[in-house]
């Protein structure tokens, strides 16, 4: 396969872009700028009111999109990109560098899918993003409205409410790799007070690498009821089962990369998930006064042998968690010259959860990242520990219009959030020739105070200026904190879990200044920020051991500038694009065996961009045409030429559809447009350049059908 070398003049000269505007197809600068979004005050707000660069994908795009994967969808908003791990696991990058790092939050309509310490960078695959009504993203920090946790990004998935009418769809789709999808979609007991909406998600694929096949089984359930014309109850349950083989990330080195992509060294890894949600919000009207009261539960379960843990620390875990929580909010407009409206809320969660892992004695061939890891038996037990999390918080959202044009917000959020370890094993544990480090049972407490301001300024119809600063922070999870993992002796492997007990919360603080609108036609979006993190929790990997640990930092830099824009080239052409200029330091970032303060974080592109042009020649036919570039990025934190960086890569992507009829629609997706061979990551392993290849080009094809 041509390797493509990326080219950010041509990003530059082409690239226009995509965040709230692509999403809605929007042909004026009204009804760009009246978009409404729900993320951002926890309230529904138009983008002239919000001072926050918040990007919005409508159903539409999700429909045809038709994501196997939220890399295919949420690149669509400038700043985000997501990387393949396995299946539909995930990692993120929103403002930072690709990790697995606890920066970012994942809400199913408002509320967290997961609980603060319990932290999974893989949460996206709990939620049935396929069949959702809209994904919404807040980048930069979001805790002075949701607490720990939204501190680099949001994500929030909303989901479909029922139909006015009774009405059932399916979506029957197949493609390469033994790719098999079933979505069925109905509203059920449909009146003016409501009705039931349920949707279900079932996938299999046999992966395209050796032993990377997965299956899903999600379903959503969502009754909506007007009780009188002062109460709304909106119910929702959620479900996902999915059982993966998780190699389909496994990393190669350079010749297998190029040569013989389909090779898993990971093939004895695995994960298996189950997650329930169960929430209902009750909103009731009072004269000026809103109260709205949410009670929710969730559990979580998870069987996993990890691939990333078979080079340094092989364990099978297994982890449970189950959550009971309450949001409440309050809101009044006040009334008077300046229209304040003020919004409060208190939010308390209780999540009991638990943790065991088990060693595990492995058979491999071969040496260093051409190790082949074939089989294991397991041994000691290393950890084994429950832990109770709470947490307490309130928050209070102002909002002011000292003039017509102008409106001002002012948010502050107060966290109390509490960990009890409650650990069965003793001071250490020998596995092998490897000591496990203990804690004794204890209690670990943060608490942390989040302001924000922000201004919003209509400088006529068509423009509004938005600026905002706010603070974020993200406590550490119980696995931070409670399983530092090994090390050669006793005494220092309880070092080491003594370390990691004294973790703090990650701080960020972050401004930035946005213009969106329209002109000549085009709709834009664009917004410069800064983003600094203190204490940063940063996984420091010795690239020989491959023993990963994290530590509290020091102070790590992000800034850039990015653009969405949409325009309608005549009745059929659309043009819209997504793309980020960016740069992530090392400010302060010394250890004990490199200063790489002023080095540019590894896994950090430089330009993303997203750019789609879709042919819409009348109501039954459709094309669009997707071009995805990533630049390029350092292997490693030292920045050292002998290990180099990833060179980016040009990715394009094909979508057609053509409606037989009003209930019936035939559609087509070709992934990987040209079949090039680039990498979903690159890193160093065993002192060695390691790339995890992409899939190839795929081609889905598929029905829908109504009725």
């Amino acid at each position: 396969m041509k390797k493509i070398k990326p080219n950010s003049i041509s990003i530059l000269t082409l690239t226009l872009i995509a965040s709230a505007v692509q999403a809605q197809n929007i042909k004026d600068a009204e009804s760009f700028l009246d978009v409404v979004t729900v993320t951002s005050t926890k309230e529904k707000s138009t983008l002239k009111e919000t001072p926050a660069s918040i990007g919005v994908i409508s159903e539409e795009s999700i429909r045809l999109t038709g994501p196997t994967h939220p890399q295919q969808l949420l690149g669509q908003i400038p700043g985000v990109a997501v990387g393949v791990t396995n299946g539909e696991g995930h990692n993120m990058a929103i403002r930072q560098p690709f990790s697995t790092n606890p920066v970012y939050l994942y809400l199913e309509d408002g509320i967290p899918t997961r609980a603060t310490g319990f932290f999974n960078h893989n949460a996206l695959y709990e939620v049935n993003i396929p069949q959702a009504a809209a994904v919404e993203v807040i980048r930069g920090p979001g805790s002075a409205l949701y607490g720990s946790d939204a501190i680099a990004g949001t994500v929030n998935i909303i989901t479909r409410a029922p139909e006015k009418t009774n009405g059932v769809s399916t979506t029957v789709e197949v493609g390469s790799f033994g790719w098999k999808r079933v979505l069925a979609d109905g509203t059920f007991g449909a009146d003016q007070d409501g009705g039931l909406r349920i949707s279900v998600n079932r996938s299999h694929t046999d992966g395209w690498r050796d032993k990377t096949g997965y299956d899903r089984t999600s379903a959503n359930f969502r009754w909506d009821k007007v009780i009188d014309n002062k109460t709304f109850v909106k119910t929702i349950l959620g479900y996902t089962n999915i059982d993966q083989q998780t190699g389909a990330n496994s990393a190669l080195t350079r010749a297998d990369y190029e040569n013989n992509p389909t090779k898993n060294n990971f093939s004895i890894a695995y994960r298996k998930v189950e997650a329930l949600r169960l929430s209902s919000e009750i909103t009731h009207y009072q004269g000026d006064d809103v109260f709205t009261v949410t009670p929710y539960a969730r559990y979580n379960k998870m069987d996993l042998n990890g691939s990333y843990n078979l080079s340094s620390d092989p364990r099978i875990e297994n982890t449970a968690l189950t959550s009971l929580g309450i949001l409440t909010k309050w809101r009044k407009d006040l009334g008077g010259a300046w229209k304040p409206r003020l919004i409060m809320g208190f939010d308390a969660e209780r999540s009991p959860g638990s943790r065991t892992e088990d060693a595990l004695t492995l058979t491999k061939t071969g040496t260093g990242a051409n190790t082949n890891y074939t089989g294991y038996t397991v041994g000691s037990r290393i950890y084994d520990y429950k832990v109770d999390f709470q947490s307490e918080s309130l928050y209070s959202h102002l909002q002011i219009q000292p003039t017509d044009k102008t409106s001002v917000t002012l948010g502050l959020r107060y966290d109390h959030i509490t960990f009890n370890l409650d650990n069965h094993l003793s001071s250490h544990v020998l596995a092998g020739n490897k000591y496990y480090g203990q804690i004794a049972d204890t209690q670990k407490s943060f608490s942390r105070a989040s302001p924000k301001l922000g201004l919003t300024h209509l400088l006529d119809s068509k423009t509004s200026l938005y600026a905002s600063h706010n603070q974020g922070f993200r406590v550490p999870s119980e696995s931070q904190l409670f399983r530092a993992g090994n090390d050669n002796t006793s005494s220092l492997a309880s070092a080491k879990a003594l370390l990691a007990l004294s973790l703090k919360p990650i701080l960020a603080k972050q401004s930035e200044f946005g213009v969106r609108g329209s002109s000549s036609g085009i709709d834009y979006d664009i917004v410069a920020y800064r983003l600094e993190k203190y204490d940063d929790l940063v996984s420091q990997r010795d690239l020989a051991t491959n023993v990963t640990t994290s530590v509290n930092a020091g102070k790590t830099q992000h800034q850039g500038i990015e653009f969405a824009l949409g325009a309608n080239l005549d009745r059929t052409w659309r043009l819209d694009s997504a793309l980020s200029f960016a740069s992530h330091k090392y400010i302060d970032w010394v250890t004990s065996s490199a200063n790489n303060s002023g080095n540019t974080m590894e896994a950090a592109p430089k330009t993303i961009a997203n750019t789609r042009l879709t042919w819409r020649p009348n109501s039954q036919n459709l094309a669009q045409l997707e071009w995805v570039h990533l630049g390029s990025y350092w292997l490693e934190a030292t920045n050292s030429p002998n290990f180099g960086k990833y060179e980016g890569h040009e990715v394009f992507n094909l979508r057609v559809s053509h409606a037989l009829s009003k209930d019936v629609n035939l559609f087509g997706r070709i992934t990987n447009l040209t079949d090039k061979r680039y990498a979903d990551s690159a890193s160093v392993s065993s002192s060695t350049r390691v790339f995890s290849p992409a899939l190839p080009r795929a081609v889905y094809t598929g029905v829908d059908v109504r009725w």
